[in-house]
């Protein structure tokens, strides 16, 4: 019998201790909160009595191993378990340098918090009496050593094994790139495709042919709920942009074997030297926009002129904030037609035209 739990998901936290911060007139990260943010959300959840936390990746900002170190000594405090995946921020390179860890090096920092092989990058666990979790590392390194997106033939057996033997267990699945689309055309959009998981197409037939109904990312910096025949890619943001957010969760069965996930959203409000986060961390955002909304409105799909794209940009400074905040709807209605119809896609708006706001507080029927 699976149980009724409740568990947290923090994702990109962007671990940054001060002396490892990198200045950079156009990061959009706001790291310098990383450590108080972080801090400010365990004090909320050690509060919860929570069955166990999820961290989707970016647990560092750049592999460090400092900072690794850090967040391995933190977690082990904790009075719940914990459990990791890496992102392409925690496995930058394949092989150590001045700066980051090597790619083989992630589970030894782990070791307590899902890799208890540490000779592989992902792993299966019991976390709970009739529920599995299963972590997928969805960093890989090409011939000519550059990282990608994507499942290797050898996880990728590995996890139809897994999945073959899972019976009735309930299967969590945690993996860093995006395996659902979460923004329009986001597989080909040259700008959002590299959030996906390459091999997406792979990787979805078999978790539906097992039954897996919640995979858990984040890459992305959003907060959004996407969903794909009979599959939930629940996307949390980043603890270092705007708006700061972390997920509570609560799975819920009854007898008639219906079940439920009710999700909650929490913002970080406030943490030493910016007692007013939310709004800072959106004006940071919006102040670096205007090269990142010029180059959008430029690309494909839209394609426009330079000219055009650089008046239209200092009206959609807050554009990206507004997506990562999640249940975004847009008054696209003063800009030109085709660009307008564009960017209401990045609403809440179901295919129907009705508001589903759903990406921050919603309980999604996982069976039943």
């Amino acid at each position: 019998m699976i149980p009724n739990f409740r568990f947290a998901v923090v994702s990109d936290l962007h671990i940054a201790l001060p002396h490892t911060i990198w200045n950079h007139p156009s990061r959009f990260h706001l790291v310098e909160v990383s450590v108080s943010a972080f801090e400010s959300v365990l004090e909320h959840l050690i509060q919860l009595d929570l069955d166990f936390l999820l961290l989707p990746g970016d647990l560092t900002q750049h592999g460090e191993p400092e900072n690794h170190a850090w967040l391995a000594q933190r977690l082990a405090k904790l009075p719940f378990p914990a459990y990791v995946v890496p992102g392409n921020h925690d496995v930058p390179v394949l092989r150590a340098n001045e700066q980051s860890i090597a790619f083989a090096d992630f589970p030894y920092y782990y070791r307590k918090f899902g890799y208890k092989d540490p000779e592989k990058s992902y792993y299966t666990c019991q976390i709970l009496p009739g529920v599995r979790l299963i972590g997928l590392n969805s960093n890989l390194f090409n011939d000519k050593e550059e990282q990608i997106g994507r499942l290797d033939i050898k996880q990728l057996r590995w996890l139809e094994e897994v999945l073959a033997s899972t019976g009735d267990e309930l299967v969590l699945v945690m993996i860093h790139h995006n395996v659902v689309e979460h923004l329009p055309n986001q597989s080909r959009h040259p700008m959002a495709n590299r959030y996906m998981l390459e091999n997406a197409g792979e990787l979805l037939p078999l978790l539906r042919r097992y039954g897996v109904r919640l995979v858990f990312t984040g890459h992305l910096h959003i907060q959004d709920v996407a969903y794909s025949q009979g599959i939930y890619d629940i996307t949390t943001g980043s603890l270092v942009s705007y708006p700061h957010p972390y997920r509570v969760l609560e799975f819920r069965h009854d007898q008639y074997g219906r079940q439920w996930l009710q999700m909650l959203s929490y913002r970080v409000e406030s943490v030493p030297n910016f007692p007013n986060l939310q709004h800072s961390s959106r004006k940071w955002m919006g102040d670096r926009s205007f090269p990142f909304i010029v180059r959008f409105l430029t690309l494909p799909p839209l394609s426009l002129p330079l000219e055009q794209a650089q008046e239209l940009a200092p009206t959609l400074r807050d554009f990206w904030a507004s997506v990562a905040n999640g249940d975004a709807l847009f008054d696209c209605s003063h800009f030109p037609p085709e660009v307008g119809h564009y960017f209401e896609k990045y609403g809440a708006i179901a295919t129907c035209g009705t508001p589903t706001l759903i990406d921050n507080h919603s309980t999604l029927l996982v069976s039943g």
